[in-house]
């Protein structure tokens, strides 16, 4: 039998930082490995700011959804939103950012996708019905970010 629970939030700062922290609540309470728990913070983290700053630029906020699975091993957190699809409906690639130079030359974005593929062990991305849906796949059998 799979434990599922669900939120939702308006797309704010502040909001987005409550959600997370009542998921990551939730998942201690279901008792998850605390480095798991830890690495599912950082990716969920990432996925709904970038949520925040981008689904809703220039428009008023909208909503942010959030639907997690657990059953046995796994856990999948289904993050939605009304935003604008990913160009060509494909998320970005989310490759490792070269930060062998000076701290000043670093760009401002871009490591939030590599973080996520990294921590993760599926992602999956489909547009349906006017929502972005963003699927995160976490093995619980196996720590990502130690």
């Amino acid at each position: 039998m799979a434990d599922t629970f669900a939120c939702s939030f308006t797309a704010t700062e502040l909001d987005a930082r409550s959600g997370i922290s009542l998921v990551v609540k939730r998942l201690r309470d279901f008792n998850l490995p605390e480095e798991r728990v830890g690495d599912v913070q950082i990716a969920l983290a990432e996925a709904v700011n970038n949520v925040v700053e981008h689904a809703y630029s220039g428009q008023a906020t909208g909503d942010v959804r959030i639907r997690c699975d657990l059953e046995r091993e796994q856990l999948w957190i289904r993050i939605s939103d009304a935003g604008p699809p990913f160009p060509d409906d494909q998320l970005p690639a989310g490759e490792r950012a070269d930060v062998s130079g000076p701290l000043e030359d670093l760009p401002e974005g871009g490591f939030g996708w590599f973080l996520i593929r990294e921590l993760t062990n599926r992602i999956h991305y489909e547009r349906q019905n006017g929502n972005n849906q963003l699927s995160l796949c976490f093995e619980l059998s196996t720590l990502k970010g130690s």
